[in-house]
């Protein structure tokens, strides 16, 4: 933790005996920076190759290019650089690798689904024949969980896997390398951690521990946020950042999330919407929806804050807003065209299924939609 990249990666390399290093990169990282080289220069001859083609949102047929360049590199390990962008494609080659999935129909059968009684049914996934170790660049959170989201990209719908050794075996946590993650990029995927941790907090199969660890999450996320937008070069800030995701991260996959994951998760594969921009947009609005439902909680989010007087979600907006981040679906190009397909889409999912307040209509989603515009 707070060790640089070069450093942990030479330990956890000798640790696992591996010999044939493969990375995993963004690619603003590979082509902007001298993170790669330096890399390439602690690994030396365990260095087997570099993939730095990953799509936003992670389409099926990007997890397989990937899978199938690891089979022909031989790889034994795979470092991985950079935002859930990354992770997720790595964790989504790792499930090929796993089944032997070579055409993108075949992850179909190995999504997490809800039955027609509103449960979630989770398939059984093989254990991957190679681990990933992540050096996160974002705070998205996804280094922390064996949780991954693919779209099929013919019905336009964000799919979950889950299996107990697709995430990462490590995480390096250095502030070093994130500097050069751009702000907005930074500053709204802490505002998706904050969401991890919101909706830890009041979900509908809450556990003790993760809820202690998503308030202490959103006390060092509320402190620290706005100092990484005023002083991005504040290490110290930064790495309190980043130790926050994993306080946040207590509940990721271990209990139900809620309408802002969920409906997020649509707007990404239907309107393109980043993450962390559907966090900053949505959490808020799923917070006031969910208020006759969580009022105890929302209350500690409150005294979390240190403002106990002000509402959790008023506490929330206000603070995205003071990040300079987009606060409306339409300052990100959602329209109401892309409802119908965004709220069907949302029905499917898990977590929009589990929320605190029971959705089971697509007029329901279209009111928080119509509320977040």
């Amino acid at each position: 933790m707070g060790q640089p990249l070069a450093d942990a990666i030479a330990i956890e390399a000798k640790r696992r005996d591996a010999s044939n290093v493969f990375v995993v990169i963004a690619n603003s990282l590979s082509r902007k920076t001298s993170i790669l080289d330096g890399v390439k220069l602690v690994l030396g001859n365990k260095y087997a190759g570099c993939f730095d083609q990953t799509v936003t949102h992670v389409p099926r047929e990007s997890a397989i290019d990937l899978a199938a360049i690891l089979r022909s590199s031989n790889a034994d390990l795979i470092l991985t650089i950079g935002g859930g962008t990354c992770l997720d494609t790595v964790k989504m080659a790792l499930v090929c690798l796993a089944e032997n999935i070579t055409k993108a129909e075949g992850l179909e059968a190995f999504a997490i689904r809800v039955n027609k009684e509103g449960e979630r049914e989770t398939p059984f996934i093989k254990s991957p024949p190679i681990r990933q170790i992540a050096a996160p660049t974002t705070l998205s959170g996804a280094e922390f969980s064996d949780l991954s989201g693919c779209v099929d990209t013919k019905t336009q719908v964000k799919q979950l896997f889950s299996s107990s050794e697709i995430g990462p075996a490590a995480v390096i946590l250095d502030p070093e390398i994130t500097v050069h993650t751009p702000e907005d990029l930074w500053l709204s995927t802490g505002v998706r951690a904050l969401d991890h941790a919101v909706e830890t907090l009041s979900s509908s199969e809450a556990m003790p521990i993760a809820d202690a660890g998503a308030l202490h999450a959103i006390r060092l996320l509320s402190e620290s946020l706005p100092v990484n937008k005023a002083n991005p070069y504040d290490l110290d800030k930064r790495l309190d950042s980043q130790m926050a995701i994993a306080l946040a991260c207590m509940g990721l996959n271990r209990v139900a999330y809620g309408a802002s994951h969920g409906i997020g998760h649509q707007l990404g594969a239907v309107a393109g919407v980043p993450h962390g921009y559907t966090s900053c947009i949505l959490l808020p609005h799923v917070m006031a929806f969910n208020q006759r439902a969580t009022a105890s909680k929302q209350k500690l989010i409150s005294e979390a804050f240190g403002q106990t007087d002000t509402p959790a979600n008023v506490l929330m907006a206000n603070l995205i807003e003071s990040l300079g981040m987009p606060t409306r679906l339409r300052d990100v190009g959602v329209t109401q065209d892309h409802y119908q397909a965004i709220a069907e889409g949302s029905l499917k999912n898990a977590w929009v299924r589990a929320n605190p307040v029971p959705i089971h209509t697509v007029d329901q989603v279209i009111q928080i939609l119509n509320a977040a515009y």
